[in-house]
């Protein structure tokens, strides 16, 4: 018995390595890439990996109410979820909406979810484990395993799944909040420069016109609005305009 004991905490402990492994590798790609499908992608492909038992992986992320499959590793993946979807109901969707692993077996999900297991079933998938995914206000969802035997996975597993999401959940956050510094980053780079060329066009009209500032911003507006032009757009003519009578 206490060789089995040690088997097994071995064997624990190698899947704890190659979890902590596959977050290495997870936390290169975020810096390297930063993209967020890409990173949902890779997240699907390492998890066939590190779980056992993990035929299939995807994640699913609702907006505004709405499932929708984000990333997985094959076309089968996608179609199980739409299933799901389609139904409305299923693993991934009770874990998205309660907040808990779902680990289930083909006979448990056949009570459970009639409509849905019978397409599974057909497509030989026979176990299923999904746990909540949480980014942030904008994306949450669930992340979706499925087993082709009839092992409903063990707790072992969910607990590894659990731990996974955690540090996944901790990384696509932080790639969130990148992404999101580096739009308004690029917003405030575009509001700039606009101001700058339509500031550029009203100290030409004022010029030109010997008009007030307030004056020669309503012209820049009014003519905006009669040609149907961005202001930025409309400034930046004006500016090239005068730029080429001086050369």
């Amino acid at each position: 018995m206490a060789v089995s004991g040690e088997g097994e905490a071995g064997g624990i402990r190698r899947q704890l390595d190659e979890v902590t492994g596959a977050l290495e590798a997870l936390t290169a790609a975020l810096d390297d890439n930063g993209a967020l499908d890409t990173t949902l992608q890779l997240v699907c492909r390492q998890l066939v990996h590190v779980i056992p038992g993990a035929d299939l992986a995807s994640i699913t992320l609702v907006r505004n109410g709405t499932p929708t499959t984000a990333a997985c590793t094959d076309r089968l993946a996608f179609d199980i979820d739409t299933d799901q979807y389609r139904a409305g109901s299923g693993p991934c969707l009770e874990a998205a909406e309660t907040g808990k692993i779902v680990r289930v077996d083909v006979s448990t999900a056949d009570v459970r979810w009639p409509e849905f297991t019978r397409s599974a079933l057909a497509a030989g998938v026979a176990s299923y484990l999904a746990a909540p995914l949480v980014v942030d206000a904008a994306h949450s969802g669930s992340l979706n395993l499925y087993g082709y035997h009839t092992h409903g996975y063990r707790d072992v597993e969910g607990a590894l799944l659990e731990l996974f999401v955690t540090a996944v959940e901790a990384a696509l956050r932080s790639t969130a909040r990148y992404l999101g510094a580096r739009r308004e980053a690029a917003q405030l780079r575009t509001a700039l420069v606009s101001r700058a060329v339509i500031d550029q066009a009203k100290g030409i009209l004022m010029g030109a016109r010997g008009i007030a500032a307030d004056e020669a911003f309503q012209l820049l507006v009014a003519q905006s609005q009669r040609e149907n032009l961005k202001l930025r757009d409309c400034a930046e003519r004006l500016v090239t305009a005068v730029l080429r009578e001086h050369r």
